[in-house]
């Protein structure tokens, strides 16, 4: 038995070198996931950051066109329905005299 003991010893000495090794070596690629994930969020953060400062510089642009040009919105929509209107009755008689289809067809 003592020969037995002396044996489990060493290889016991070795298995806990190679545990250490290996959590050693499961750290270090846990630390470089983390890290490239760190990255790659970044680079997101930054891309929608970009892409929110395009947003509101347009709408600055349109906001200043409204405003600075005393546009009244709510009049023109109402001018452009208005126009609808006339264009819908011009299209329905199309400008033919009434009874001219009759006198044709004699």
């Amino acid at each position: 038995m003592e020969g037995y003991m002396a044996l489990m010893i060493p290889i016991l000495g070795i298995l806990l070198g190679f545990f250490g090794v290996w959590t050693n070596h499961k750290e270090k690629v846990a630390k470089l996931q983390t890290k490239a994930v760190a990255t790659e969020t970044a680079e997101k953060a930054a891309q929608y950051a970009s892409h929110i400062q395009r947003l509101e510089d347009r709408v600055q642009v349109l906001e200043r066109i409204v405003t600075d040009r005393g546009y009244d919105i709510a009049t023109q929509i109402e001018a452009l329905r208005d126009t609808r209107r006339v264009d819908a009755h011009t299209n329905d008689d199309a400008g033919v005299p009434l009874g001219i289809a009759s006198k044709e067809r004699l």
